[in-house]
C-alpha cells in the first residue's frame, strides 16, 4: 500500500449514512491538491492525516488516491492549525479569533489551548465567557476523539462518535462497554446491525441474553417503523432467526421471558411490545367513554341547523353534504372523510357556525404545521398543532394535557386525521374531556401515517362511531385537472394526461430517469417560475417516490441546492452541506424545540464560531447546535409520505418504473392532490399504469379495529394504566 501525509484542505463530499467522503489533501511540498476518496467520516479542515491506500484513475473525476485506512494527528503547520480553528470546530473561534491566536502563539498554538488556556485572555476580545466556552468545546472534542478512535477498533462508524456523546457524555466508552446493545435504543441512527458488530467485537456471544433481548424488541420497533402496532409470531419468527443467526428454541424462551416481564404482550397468535399494546387499550377504551358520556351541548335540530348554515354562508348543501352536517351536530363522535373537491372545507366552516352560537370553547387541530396553518386559513380562526394543543412537557418528556389535566373544550375538530399514529390518537383523546363533542376529518384513501397505526381506517372500520363519506365532486372543482384527476386515479383509472396548456396538471414524457432529471432541473430552476410566476424555491415542492437513485429525494436535493442556492462557504457536519437560505426539514419530533417531524423551514444563519445554524420554520427561530444538526435534511425534494398533510401552489414528481416498489395508487393519489394551482409529471405513462394497477396497500398489521370492538362499553382495564406509566411514550423519530 502506499502512504499518503497532508492536511485536509476542503471537503468536497459526504455521505451521512456510511462516511463516504472525498476531500482535498495538501501535500507539504506540492503545489497541487490530492484528490482523497475513502471511508473518512467527521474530517475537518486543517486536520492532519496520514492515509494508506492505493491510486486509482475515475472515469469522469481522473487520479485519486483511495484511502483504506487513515490516521488523524492535529496540524502542525501555522496554515493547517489556523484552517483547523476556523472550522468552527472549536465553539468559540471563528476565521476572526483563529488569525489572532495563532499570531500569537504561533506552532505552540494547540498547546496554549490544550494545557494553558488561561493564556487566550491575551488575546484582545476574548472575553472569560467566551474562553470558558471555548475550554468546554476543546475538551469535549479530545472526548469525541477518543470515543471515536474507540469505536473504529471495535467495528462502528466514528461518524457516529459526536451522536454518541450527546447521549453519554464523557461516560460514552463506559457505557458502550458495559451494554453496546443499549446503542441501539437510545442513539439515533444507530441500529442493532451496529451495535451487534460492537458487541461482538467486546466479547458478547450470539446467545447471551442481552443480545437476544435487544434484537427481538429491536426487529418489532424495525415492525413498527414499518407503520405494524402488533406482528403475527408466526411471521416474526423468521425476521428474528435472520437478524439473529440463533435457533428458534433459544427466540422463543426468550420471547417467552419478555411476556412475563411485560416487556411483550402476546395475544391470539400476535406479538405487540407493551406501549403500542397500551396505546390501542387506550384509544378504544378512551373513544368509547367519550362516545357515551354526557354531553356539555345542549342538543341541536340538525335539520334547522343546516337550513341556518346555507342562509349564513349563502351556499346550497349537496345531499351528503347536508347529511354529514346533521350527523356532526348529532354523533359525540363523528367522521368525515372524502377526497379533493368533495366540500370537506365547506362542511367544517357550517359546523363551526353552527357550534359558536352555542360554545366558544372549540379547539381546531391537525396533524402537523403546515395542516394546522391551512385550517386556520380556511376557517378564519386559529388551529393548533396535536403537539402544541397538548403541551409538552420537557421535564418528563410527556404532554401536560392528559386525564388529570384535560383539554377545556366543547367540541375538538382535527383536520388531515388520516396523519394521526397510533401514540398521538392516545395521547389527544385522554386530554378530551367526556363531556366534549369530537369531530376528525380526513382522506382515508391517502397513504396511511407515517407513525405507526392506521387509526382512522381502524375507527371506521370498527362501525362504532358515525362516518360520512364524501364521494360527489362539485361543479367549481370539476374544472381542475388536480381534483379530476386525483379521483380517477383513486378509482383505478388513468388520469387525463392530453391537458390543454393552460391546464393545472402536465404530463412531461422522459424514459430515463437521467432525462428525467434534466427535464425537472428546469421546470424548478426557469420554466415554472416564468410561466407560473412561483418561488422556485417556497412555492414549488419537489417529491419523488425513493429516497436514492437518480431521481430521488437525495440526488435531487444535491442538484437543486447546487442550482437554486449555490455558495462559497458551506458548512458540512453529518455528512450533509448547508448552505445560507436552504430550505430544509426536520426529520424528528423535538419537543425542547417545538418542532415535529416534517416541518419545513429555511436557514437564516450559520455561526461557525458559535457553531450555531439558525432556521425560520413559519412563524418560529430555531436554534440548533452544529451537534445537533443530524436532524435536518435538505428539503427542495422530499418523499411523498413525508408531504402528507402540506400542499405547496406547485408540484413537481418524477415517476419512472424503477420506482417499483413504492409505485402504489395511494401513493400517486396523495402526491397529486398536493398541489394547490399546477402539478407536474415526469416520466412514463408505464409507471403511472403501475402505480394505478397497485392498490394492493402495503399491509399494517394493527390490534385497533378488533380492541375498539372488545372494549367498547366496557369499563377501563388495569393493564392499560400499568402498561403507560412503566413504558411511557416512544420516540418518534424519521
Amino acid at each position: 500500500m502506499d502512504e499518503l501525509k497532508g492536511s485536509i484542505e476542503a471537503i468536497v463530499y459526504s455521505q451521512p449514512e456510511n462516511g463516504f467522503t472525498v476531500a482535498r489533501l495538501k501535500e507539504p511540498g506540492k503545489k497541487e491538491f490530492t484528490v482523497i476518496v475513502g471511508i473518512l467520516p467527521s474530517l475537518q479542515p486543517g486536520e492532519a492525516v496520514c492515509c494508506s491506500g492505493s491510486w486509482k484513475v475515475h472515469p469522469s473525476h481522473g487520479r485519486q488516491f483511495e484511502v483504506a485506512d487513515y490516521t488523524v494527528e492535529m496540524p502542525s503547520d501555522l496554515a493547517g492549525i489556523q484552517k483547523y480553528l476556523e472550522s468552527g470546530l472549536v465553539k468559540g473561534i471563528g476565521p476572526v479569533y483563529a488569525k489572532k491566536i495563532v499570531a500569537r502563539f504561533g506552532p505552540d498554538t494547540l498547546k496554549v489551548i490544550e494545557e494553558m488556556p488561561e493564556r487566550l485572555f491575551e488575546i484582545q476580545g476574548l472575553g472569560e465567557k467566551k474562553i470558558e466556552s471555548l475550554k468546554e468545546s476543546w475538551r469535549q472534542q479530545r472526548s469525541i476523539r477518543d470515543v471515536m478512535i474507540f469505536l473504529r477498533t471495535h467495528g462502528v462508524s466514528p461518524a457516529y462518535a459526536q451522536r454518541i456523546y450527546k447521549v453519554y457524555g464523557d461516560q460514552s466508552i463506559e457505557k458502550v462497554k458495559e451494554n453496546p446493545y443499549n446503542l441501539a435504543k437510545d442513539v439515533a441512527g444507530i441500529g442493532f446491525k451496529l451495535a451487534d458488530a460492537a458487541a461482538q467485537k467486546l466479547g458478547f456471544a450470539l446467545h447471551s441474553p442481552e443480545r437476544l433481548m435487544a434484537g427481538i424488541q429491536f426487529v418489532l420497533w424495525e415492525l413498527a417503523g414499518e407503520g405494524h402496532t402488533c406482528f403475527p409470531q408466526k411471521d416474526f419468527l423468521p425476521l428474528a432467526i435472520a437478524a439473529l443467526d440463533v435457533k428458534v428454541e433459544l427466540l422463543e424462551a426468550e420471547i417467552t421471558a419478555l411476556v412475563e416481564k411485560r416487556n411483550l404482550i402476546s395475544k391470539e397468535g400476535f406479538l405487540w411490545l407493551a406501549p403500542f399494546y397500551a396505546y390501542e387499550q387506550g384509544i378504544a377504551n378512551d373513544l368509547s367513554r367519550i362516545k357515551n358520556g354526557l354531553q356539555a351541548i345542549r342538543p341541536i335540530d340538525g335539520l334547522r341547523a343546516a337550513d341556518w348554515a346555507e342562509e349564513q354562508l349563502k351556499i346550497r348543501f349537496a345531499d351528503q353534504q347536508r347529511e354529514s352536517v346533521i350527523h356532526s351536530l348529532t354523533d359525540k363522535v363523528h367522521i368525515i372523510t372524502g377526497g379533493p373537491g368533495t366540500g370537506k372545507s365547506t362542511i367544517t366552516n357550517a359546523i363551526l357556525r353552527i357550534m359558536e352560537k352555542r360554545t366558544g370553547k372549540i379547539f381546531l387541530a391537525a396533524p402537523t404545521g403546515r395542516a394546522a396553518k391551512r385550517l386556520t386559513q380556511i376557517t378564519h380562526r386559529k388551529a393548533f398543532t396535536l403537539h402544541a394543543l397538548l403541551e409538552m412537557d420537557f421535564k418528563t418528556g410527556g404532554f401536560k394535557r392528559g386525564r388529570d389535566n384535560p383539554l377545556d373544550c366543547d367540541l375538538a375538530i382535527v383536520d388531515e386525521a388520516s396523519m394521526i399514529d397510533t401514540p398521538l390518537l392516545f395521547h389527544f383523546l385522554r386530554a378530551i374531556p367526556t363531556h366534549a363533542r369530537l369531530l376528525l376529518v380526513g382522506d382515508i384513501d391517502q397513504l396511511p401515517s407515517v407513525g405507526p397505526g392506521t387509526v382512522l381506517r381502524d375507527l371506521i372500520a370498527s362501525k362504532l362511531v358515525g362516518v360520512t363519506r364524501l364521494t360527489e365532486i362539485f361543479r367549481q372543482a370539476r374544472g381542475s385537472k388536480i381534483i379530476t384527476n386525483a379521483h380517477r386515479i383513486n378509482h383505478g383509472e388513468f388520469p387525463s394526461l392530453e391537458t390543454p396548456r393552460d391546464s393545472d396538471f402536465h404530463f412531461i414524457e422522459a424514459e430515463t430517469p437521467e432525462a428525467i432529471k434534466e427535464i425537472i432541473l428546469e421546470l424548478v430552476a426557469k420554466e415554472i417560475p416564468e410561466r407560473w410566476k412561483f418561488d422556485p424555491v417556497d412555492e414549488i415542492q419537489v417529491l419523488s417516490p425513493m429516497k436514492r437513485g437518480t431521481v430521488g429525494v437525495e440526488l435531487l436535493n444535491e442538484s437543486l441546492q447546487g442550482l437554486l442556492n449555490p455558495s462559497s462557504q458551506p458548512l458540512f457536519r453529518t455528512g450533509r452541506r448547508f448552505h445560507v437560505s436552504d430550505k430544509v426539514m426536520q426529520i424528528r419530533n423535538d419537543y425542547d424545540k417545538s418542532v415535529y417531524n416534517g416541518d419545513i423551514g429555511r436557514i437564516a444563519g450559520i455561526d461557525a464560531a458559535e457553531q450555531m445554524l439558525t432556521v425560520v420554520f413559519d412563524d418560529k427561530t430555531v436554534e440548533y447546535d452544529f451537534t445537533e444538526l443530524d436532524d435536518l435534511i435538505l428539503a427542495y425534494a422530499t418523499s411523498v409520505h413525508k408531504y402528507q398533510g402540506s400542499e405547496a401552489p406547485c408540484i413537481v414528481m418524477p415517476i419512472h418504473p424503477s420506482h417499483f416498489k413504492l409505485l402504489q395508487r395511494n401513493l400517486l393519489y396523495t402526491a397529486v392532490t398536493r398541489g394547490k394551482k399546477q402539478v407536474y409529471l415526469v416520466g412514463t405513462k408505464k409507471a403511472i399504469g403501475m402505480a394505478i394497477h397497485n392498490d394492493q396497500v402495503q399491509k399494517r398489521y394493527t390490534g385497533l379495529e378488533a380492541t375498539l370492538k372488545e372494549i367498547a362499553g366496557t369499563s377501563q382495564q388495569p393493564l392499560v394504566r400499568q402498561l403507560e406509566f412503566m413504558y411511557g411514550r416512544p420516540q418518534q423519530d424519521a
